[in-house]
């Protein structure tokens, strides 16, 4: 893994844990609805930034490579990178 990449990605996950942990608690506590929600859409937004960051990983580092390689390298990397988008590829 990139290591730039991965430092980011570590960080991204402890603030992910910091954000579960205050979702539960305004859970548990019965917070307005609303504001948990408004957690629950930041959790989701902070899932995307290191979705994002993991996909820019396997682009860099896997993807490239195999679209080079060419062949059989070249078709998988497409498959994956369909499936990372949920596409249907037939």
């Amino acid at each position: 893994m990139i290591e730039d990449i991965k430092k980011r990605a570590l960080h991204r996950t402890s603030i992910l844990e910091g954000q579960m942990r205050g979702l539960a608690k305004m859970i548990d506590n019965e917070d307005y609805c609303m504001d948990i929600i408004t957690q629950s859409r930041a959790i989701q937004r902070s899932l995307e930034s290191l979705n994002k960051l993991l996909l820019e990983n396997h682009l860099r580092e896997h993807v490239s490579h195999m679209m080079e390689h060419g062949g059989d390298q070249r078709e998988q990397a497409i498959a994956e990178m369909l499936k990372a988008f949920e596409v249907s590829g037939k």
